[in-house]
């Protein structure tokens, strides 16, 4: 289990459904801005600027509605990274309430060729706690 990543989320107007809520799409933003965050927190700044994440997969559990004026915070954590390849898991909470739960696989990339590349032992050991 990785060092657990906090990121604050602010809810703005647009976020808002016709619903009085906030959209269901905008997790997945929340999501991708959170665990790009994580990355550039715990890599090094020679491995940010070398490599890329892009996602391959969400899975979204939605527990309850988020509303304008929402203290929010995604909670990530990383699971594992195996070759290429990382999972993570992002809670979405409201004070201790989990608003949404989300399950995502993300890929990295070379940044220069956007080819699938496996990030380096020491950089992926520096997201895990020991």
């Amino acid at each position: 289990m990785s060092k657990p990543h906090l990121f604050p989320i602010a809810i703005a107007p647009a976020d808002i459904d016709f619903m009085g809520h906030v959209n269901n799409a905008r997790y997945l933003a929340w999501v991708q801005d959170a665990v790009i965050d994580h990355w550039k927190t715990f890599a090094p700044v020679e491995a940010v600027a070398q490599h890329l994440w892009v996602a391959l997969k969400h899975e979204i559990t939605y527990r309850r509605p988020a509303f304008l004026g929402d203290s929010v915070i995604a909670h990530v954590v990383l699971e594992k990274v195996q070759g290429v390849r990382a999972s993570y898991e992002t809670l979405v909470r409201r004070g201790e309430e989990i608003i949404a739960e989300v399950k995502s696989t993300w890929c990295c990339l070379d940044a220069e060729t956007r080819r699938p590349v496996r990030p380096a032992r020491e950089v992926i050991d520096r997201f895990f706690a020991r």
